[in-house]
């Protein structure tokens, strides 16, 4: 075979090499690269916000309080004569539950009544005078205002007096006694305490997406780890005026019935309340991007082009949250390479969940 022949052949084949190499090289680049020179769209997964059954539960742990509750302690300081109640008894309004030594109150109000007695005994017959003219006007004003001083120096006695007698504020239950026949007991000294627990206050904190469905007389259910099997119903209440700003939660307070005297003051209750099958906008929670104090996912609009928008959320379950504002049915949010996504640049839909 002539040579110039076998060296056409080796061109040719130099030529195709180089041609099909030129070729991949080039659809190598026009899969990296766009028109205009950008880098091929990025790849992410979307997810589709759709309206589901979002059921509408609030829970919360709450304190249990008596419906009145109060320290008993002394008015005054003396030693304690005779000790009329039992711990843990059932006791009305007014019962006495102790009494104090009380001899020198007693010779107090006597000392005050024998100096009344006297003052009005003067003021009878200087008055009778008066009309004679033999006491003047302003001597009969001295002695209306002896008597005045003198009367309440009788009351003055006659509270010191009744403040040795100690009496039940309320019906309810005394706790612990705490005193002894014969100590003294001081305005500082608790005797006992006294619960009125024939109904329970339960004070616990909703949060604040909840406020607009808060209302009195909205009913509540309570479960006591004590009490395992049974449920305690009830009402709220109260509302407070004010939003924590640090947990965003309100305090609500609620009146349970209680009279098996099943609950304590002081137990931990595990509150639910506003059960209701609310239909809700939900997204994977995987498609909120915090930033600071707001929230924001990316949506996959027209022709594949993304676009940043800020959203109110809502309540939350495992793996979804309720979207309140920013988003509408329909809309493809971005679940997976959000790291990846700009707005107003295409991107790649690769899967959708």
């Amino acid at each position: 075979m002539p040579a110039f022949f076998i060296t056409g052949m080796i061109d040719d084949m130099l030529v195709k090499y180089v041609s099909t190499f030129m070729l991949v090289a080039l659809l190598s680049t026009s899969v990296l690269a766009q028109p205009g020179g950008q880098r091929a769209a990025p790849g992410v997964v979307v997810s589709e916000a759709t309206i589901e059954s979002f059921p509408l539960s609030a829970e919360a742990l709450g304190n249990a309080r008596a419906n009145e509750a109060v320290d008993i302690r002394p008015e005054i300081t003396a030693a304690v004569t005779e000790i009329l109640f039992e711990e843990g008894q059932t006791v009305g309004e007014g019962d006495i539950l102790l009494r104090l030594e009380n001899s020198e109150p007693l010779a107090d109000l006597a000392a005050a009544r024998a100096a009344l007695v006297d003052s009005e005994s003067q003021l009878r017959r200087s008055r009778e005078l008066f009309k004679n003219r033999v006491v003047s006007e302003s001597e009969l004003e001295q002695l209306e205002a002896r008597r005045d001083a003198d009367q309440a120096a009788v009351n003055a006695a006659q509270s010191r007096l009744n403040h040795t007698t100690i009496r039940a504020p309320f019906a309810g239950q005394l706790g612990l006694r705490r005193v002894s026949l014969g100590s003294v007991v001081s305005p500082l000294t608790v005797i006992t305490t006294l619960d009125d627990t024939s109904s329970i206050k339960l004070d616990f904190d909703v949060p604040e997406v909840f406020i607009s469905r808060l209302s009195i007389g909205l009913n509540v259910n309570a479960r006591s780890a004590a009490w395992p099997d049974l449920v305690f119903r009830g009402t709220v209440i109260s509302i407070d005026t004010r939003v924590d700003p640090i947990s965003r939660t309100i305090t609500v307070r609620a009146l349970l019935p209680n009279e098996e005297v099943r609950l304590r003051p002081g137990m931990f209750l595990t509150v639910s309340l506003l059960k209701e099958d609310v239909r809700s906008l939900v997204v994977p929670e995987q498609a909120i991007v915090p930033e600071r104090s707001k929230q924001y996912v990316f949506v996959v609009e027209g022709e594949n082009i993304v676009a940043r928008r800020e959203v109110t959320t809502g309540r939350r379950r495992p793996g979804e949250i309720e979207v309140l504002d920013g988003l509408a049915p329909g809309d493809l949010v971005i679940i997976e390479g959000t790291q990846k996504a700009r707005p107003g640049q295409p991107v790649q839909i690769i899967e959708q969940r």
